[in-house]
């Protein structure tokens, strides 16, 4: 079994009150391979300027991820299948909006990737839409969208 591991920090700003509400979203994910992104609530929830728009936020990282899922999936299957790609592109979109209970989450997410073979190894339309329904269903994202979460905070000792 593989595990994954993501590191988000947060810290109250000197001149943030913070119960009043006026405070900064942004934060910094770490991954286990070096990557450092900076991010932030979206605009769309919390406001300018206590959001960063140029910051990623949880809601693009989510279509993201399986966005790139789908597409590594994708890009394994037709290696296998012989089939030469040159490029691939996904405008992906993800949509929110409210659920059976009110909730606000991201009710669906399109993909609409663009795909560019060698013309000597090309798949059909048929075939490229197999490829596509194949990616998606060993996609791992698109498999846990319903994952089980759960949480185990700890209190950290004040000046620690």
């Amino acid at each position: 079994m593989a595990e994954h591991t993501a590191t988000i920090a947060w810290t109250r700003g000197s001149d943030e009150n913070f119960l009043d509400k006026r405070y900064r979203r942004t934060h910094t994910w770490w991954f286990d391979g070096g990557a450092t992104v900076a991010a932030s609530s979206s605009p769309h929830v919390v406001p300018l300027p206590y959001s960063d728009a140029a910051a990623v936020d949880p809601e693009e990282a989510y279509v993201a991820a399986l966005s790139s899922c789908h597409m590594l999936w994708f890009l394994d299957l037709a290696c296998r299948a012989g089939l030469r790609v040159d490029s691939y592109t996904d405008a992906a979109v993800g949509t929110m909006a409210k659920d059976e209970q009110g909730r606000l989450v991201v009710t669906h997410v399109q993909l609409r990737p663009v795909t560019r073979f060698d013309a000597a190894h090309a798949p059909s339309a048929e075939q490229l839409h197999d490829l596509h329904h194949q990616a998606h269903a060993a996609c791992f994202l698109a498999n846990s969208v319903k994952t089980h979460i759960d949480c185990a905070p700890v209190l950290a000792a004040q000046g620690a």
